[in-house]
């Protein structure tokens, strides 16, 4: 049997089971391998290539990047954007077999742009896990949105939301739970 990470997440068993209660827990259990992403904020026109995990340490000044690229465009403010965010999206290129770009739709958001836009749509969170640098709507270039919801949800990526209209998905790194 071929060692992909969706193998060694069956393999891992129970213990795993466990682990993915907590997303950042199970993706810590996978091996240690290096990881790249590139990335584009539609918002901005602004795209980034980066290997911000070397294998064995996450590389500050890429997650730096990282954490501007998926800054409050609309302030203009930037906060420290969850690690685990990043190791969601590749591993679900990872599982999907694809390098596709990464197509930045919201990361950071700030409480007055949170609230802005929940006095705009009712499908705003009022306690969204965007104001924590936990939440990251995306989609992957070239690749159909549920082939990328359905992996999110396989491999217990905290919040998955699935939003076909508006074509993206958000993840987070809260509690394992699904909508549309």
């Amino acid at each position: 049997m071929q060692v992909t990470r969706r193998n060694f997440v069956k393999l891992a068993g129970s213990g795993l089971v466990v682990a993915s209660c907590a997303p950042s827990v199970a993706l810590a259990s996978y091996p240690d391998l290096s990881r790249s992403l590139a990335l584009n904020n539609i918002h901005t026109g602004e795209a980034l290539e980066t290997r911000y995990y070397d294998g064995q340490d996450y590389l500050r000044s890429e997650l730096f990047r990282l954490d501007h690229l998926c800054r409050d465009f609309r302030r203009e403010e930037t906060h420290p954007m969850d690690k685990h965010l990043f190791d969601q999206i590749s591993l679900i290129q990872s599982e999907l077999g694809v390098n596709s770009e990464v197509q930045i739709i919201s990361g950071y958001r700030s409480p007055a742009t949170n609230e802005a836009l929940r006095a705009k749509s009712n499908g705003v969170a009022k306690k969204s896990y965007h104001m924590l640098g936990r939440a990251i709507d995306f989609r992957l270039e070239g690749v159909s949105l549920k082939r990328v919801r359905n992996i999110a949800r396989e491999i217990s990526a905290g919040g998955v939301g699935y939003y076909p209209r508006s074509n993206f998905i958000h993840i987070d790194t809260g509690p394992v739970r699904y909508w549309s």
